[in-house]
């Protein structure tokens, strides 16, 4: 379905597919984040049978993508070259006045809003014990170290580190950048992380409040993005990783740090993972999509196989940066 051009049997099928008010509402509500089948059922309001009808056609006709997370399947708007491109031209001609599709934005940004809320619970409840509940997977130790490798001991400008929780990247990476700037969602991570920069004595650091969607923080200003730790507990990873790259400056570095492929079905209930793990063509994906080339990826595998595996991605800004700002801000100030 991937070819230049579909033939006249596969287009009416894909526009067939399409015609049928539920669907394409299905399709709307998939263009705007990967939603579950639960998802649907609550926000069309109609039975989890009929739903999972719709989705059959739509997955048989290459109009969505479909892909397993232990017992949670997702689903995703095409991403083929023909048949995305088809869907999203049928979708750029909607009235999203529609009182309809008017209705299924606002319950999908209610459903969206339930899981940042699930979310945001968890984190108010476990803040002061943070710190120890990453510790029950790969030690931060072995984690750390590999972080401190895979970036090196050049210093640089301005470090972002997108939800910063504890602020410990911050604290990690501290003799390398000028400014650190952490973001989360939190107020009492924020309240904890604010506390350990203190002290740890870091006085070019501070962390302030924001949605990862939506960085409160100026565009191409960072030369190094860090996201610790945090795609597992969004409902839409692409869109978060694009919003962090695009605070990177021209050849500055991002570097994602989450969890391989796992089947611990008790995270989603106990600690709010809405995501088992990536897959490395996955982050290359979303890393491609986001204007960013993948340059190493790094596993680091637990000897108790009840833990999980820690992955590690890097990826850099293709565009050449004209001048080094460290180097600048450093004359600038010897000036």
């Amino acid at each position: 379905m991937d070819r230049h051009n579909l033939n006249l049997d596969l287009m009416v099928d894909t526009l067939k597919a399409a015609a049928e008010p539920s669907r394409l509402r299905i399709l709307a509500l998939l263009s705007r984040g990967d939603l579950t089948v639960s998802d649907l059922t609550s926000i069309l309001g109609q039975s989890q049978p009929r739903v999972s009808r719709h989705l059959k056609l739509l997955f048989e006709a290459s109009l969505i993508n479909r892909y397993q997370e232990g017992s949670w399947a997702y689903f995703r708007l095409a991403e083929s070259l023909i048949v995305g491109d088809i869907a999203r031209s049928l979708l750029d001609r909607l009235d999203c006045s529609d009182p309809l599709l008017e209705r299924d934005l606002e319950r999908l940004s209610s459903v969206k809003l339930q899981r940042r809320e699930r979310a945001a619970a968890y984190f108010s409840a476990n803040a002061s014990s943070w710190d120890a509940i990453r510790s029950l997977h790969v030690p931060d130790g072995a984690v750390e170290e590999a972080l401190t490798k895979i970036i090196g001991a050049r210093p640089f400008q301005a470090m972002l580190d997108v939800g910063t929780g504890t602020g410990r990247l911050l604290e990690l990476f501290a003799p390398l950048y000028l400014r650190g700037v952490g973001i989360d969602i939190n107020r009492d991570m924020l309240t904890i992380a604010r506390s350990n920069l203190e002290k740890s004595g870091i006085a070019n650091a501070q962390v302030r409040q924001g949605d990862v969607y939506s960085l409160p923080v100026d565009r191409e200003s960072f030369d190094l993005v860090t996201i610790h730790q945090v795609l597992h507990f969004l409902d839409n990873p692409a869109e978060a990783i694009r919003e962090a790259a695009r605070a990177l400056r021209p050849s500055g570095r991002m570097l994602i740090v989450d969890f391989a492929p796992h089947e611990l079905e008790f995270l989603r209930d106990r600690h709010a993972h809405l995501r088992l793990g990536f897959h490395d063509g996955q982050i290359k994906d979303w890393l491609t999509e986001a204007g960013l080339t993948l340059e190493q990826s790094m596993e680091l595998q637990p000897k108790d196989k009840d833990k999980l595996t820690v992955k590690l991605w890097l990826a850099r800004d293709p565009r050449l940066l004209i001048a080094d700002p460290v180097s600048t801000s450093r004359v600038t100030e010897s000036v």
